[in-house]
This record gives structure tokens, C-alpha cells and sequence, in this order.
């Protein structure tokens, strides 16, 4: 048998990794240097740093519910004291009572919900427009868009308090929704995800199949931008459910949020704390739960836009 027949053809050949094809001297110093080819793990500083920042994240939380659990005495007292205590459910049910919280929840729900699912669809569709989409004027209303998160918000209460008047919405959810449907920031955010995150050949091959801009938009815009979209979401979610300033000059006691509802804990010439505390504590409630439910979610969908990025 002859070496000609030995030969394997060109096709079935394994290309050349680009380890062989490297010197014998540069293979050699690959081969020694330190932690290759090895997975790294984190050493004891990091995590005693870890558990000191989780402790000190953790805090505020196990204080709120040490002084919910007491009473106005006990949380008076000097040293303040570190251990819950028994009064927890009698000073919960006492807030949502006082604090007509039932309502109030419902309200923050409604609002922080659509205010949440507006601000990403309408973020998306303008980042998309203003990362892939080529129109006369875009960086001018891409500055202008920059440019109004530079402004203050109390600079446009009255107009706004005004016009809302004008439009027969005062003392209504619709005051606090309309608004905030969407955000610059999540314009911004929106449009540097896409153009970083979304290749032009996908959006020239749905024009190359006749797809116009909603159509691409849906079926290949969406499922690129997810996990930003999901982290938009609850950002914002989280946002309009403690905001305040804007839910206290636009609602009243009778048809409040959240935090609107809790300052009626603190009227009085002497202020409960452990109420209050007990309110606070129902209010942050729901957003617990929630980055309970979908946190190994919106962290999956991070991790995984970030590795086909």
C-alpha cells in the first residue's frame, strides 16, 4: 500500500488549532503560566467582603421589622433594641387599618404596573429607532431627549399640576400615570443596549425579506432586547411604586398610593414609630415578593443577553 492512499482528503482535514500553529517557545509559555486553562475562585477577603455587604444591605430591612414588632416605648429606648419583639401583627393589622392600605395597594399596583409596561414598550420602540433606524434630525432629538434629564422635575409641577386640572384628572390615578409613560432614561438605556446588543444583519436581512419597521421591530427587535426590557421594567416598577413627591400633590387622602397613604401614620402631635415602621414595612412588602418571584429571571435573562452579546 502505497502513502499516496494513506493520505486523508483535503476535505475530512481538521484545521489547524491555533495552538499548534503557534511557536514551540510561545506554546511553552502558555503552558506555564499561572491559573491556566483553571477555573478561579474567590478567596476568603472576598468573601468576608460579600457577607459585610450583604449584612449591612440587610439591615434597614431587619430594623423595620425589630421596630414594627415593638411598641413606641421600646423603640424609644437608649440602647434601641436589636431583637424583634411581640406586638409585630397587632401593629401590621393596626397600619392597614389606619392607613386604609388595602386601597392604597391596589392603586400603587395599577399605577407602578402601567407606568412599568409603558415605559418599555414606548423605551424600546424609540431606542430602537434611535440605535438602528437613520432619519433626518435623530441625533438633535436624541440630544433633546438627553437634555430633559437635565431639568429638574419641580421646575414643571404647577404647568403640569395645571394641565392636568385642565383635563378634569385631578385627584385621579390617570394624574399620576399619563405623566411618566415613558422616561429619557429608558430611552437612553434602551438605545445603548440595542446598539451594542442588536446586529445590522439582522435588521437588513428583515428588510432584505420585505419586513417593515414593526415588523422587524417584533419579531427580531423584542426577543434581542428581552433582557433589558425585563430589567427596565423593574426598575421602573420599582420607581413609580415609592415615588411621592408627584402621587402628593396630584392625589388625595381618599384615592392615594402607597406612600401617600403612610403619612397618615405620622399625623399627631406624637408619632408612633413602631406604626410607622409597621406601615413601611407592608408597603415594601410587594416589591419583595415580587424580586423574589421573578429575581433568578430578570438575573438569568442578564446573564444570558450578556453572553450572546
Amino acid at each position: 500500500m502505497t502513502t499516496d492512499s494513506l493520505q486523508v482528503p483535503a476535505a475530512e482535514r481538521r484545521p489547524a488549532a491555533p495552538s499548534d500553529r503557534m511557536r514551540p517557545s510561545a506554546r511553552r509559555r502558555l503552558s506555564l503560566r499561572p491559573g491556566a486553562g483553571r477555573q478561579h475562585h474567590a478567596g476568603p477577603v472576598a468573601y468576608v467582603l460579600l457577607g459585610l455587604a450583604t449584612v449591612a444591605s440587610l439591615f434597614p430591612l431587619y430594623w423595620t421589622m425589630v421596630a414594627a414588632s415593638s411598641d413606641n416605648s421600646r423603640v424609644s429606648r437608649t440602647p434601641p433594641p436589636f431583637l424583634p419583639g411581640p406586638h409585630l401583627f397587632e401593629n401590621l393589622g393596626k397600619a392597614w387599618q389606619d392607613a386604609a392600605l388595602g386601597k392604597a395597594m391596589t392603586n400603587s399596583l395599577i399605577v407602578a404596573g402601567v407606568i412599568a409596561l409603558s415605559t418599555v414598550l414606548f423605551a424600546t420602540l424609540a431606542g430602537f429607532a434611535f440605535a438602528k433606524l437613520r432619519f433626518r434630525g435623530r441625533n438633535i432629538l436624541l440630544m433633546l431627549v438627553i437634555g430633559t434629564m437635565m431639568v429638574p422635575p419641580q421646575l414643571g409641577v404647577v404647568p403640569l399640576f395645571m394641565m392636568m386640572s385642565e383635563l378634569g384628572w385631578g385627584q385621579r390615578l390617570p394624574a399620576v400615570i399619563f405623566p411618566t409613560l415613558v422616561s429619557a432614561v429608558g430611552v437612553f438605556f434602551m438605545r445603548q443596549y440595542l446598539a451594542e446588543a442588536l446586529p445590522d444583519e439582522l435588521v437588513e436581512a428583515g428588510r432584505v425579506d420585505g419586513a417593515h419597521s414593526l415588523r422587524i421591530f417584533w419579531s427580531v427587535v423584542l426577543p434581542v432586547a428581552r433582557p433589558a426590557m425585563a430589567v427596565l421594567f423593574m426598575i421602573t416598577f420599582v420607581h413609580a411604586w415609592n415615588d411621592f413627591f408627584w402621587p402628593f400633590i396630584a392625589l388625595d387622602m381618599t384615592n392615594p398610593t402607597v406612600p401617600v397613604a403612610l403619612t397618615q401614620l405620622s399625623a399627631g402631635y406624637v408619632r408612633d414609630q413602631s406604626l410607622i415602621m409597621a406601615g413601611a414595612l407592608l408597603g415594601t412588602l410587594p416589591l419583595l415578593a415580587m424580586f423574589v418571584v421573578f429575581g433568578r429571571q430578570i438575573v438569568g435573562g442578564i446573564m444570558q443577553g450578556a453572553v450572546k452579546g
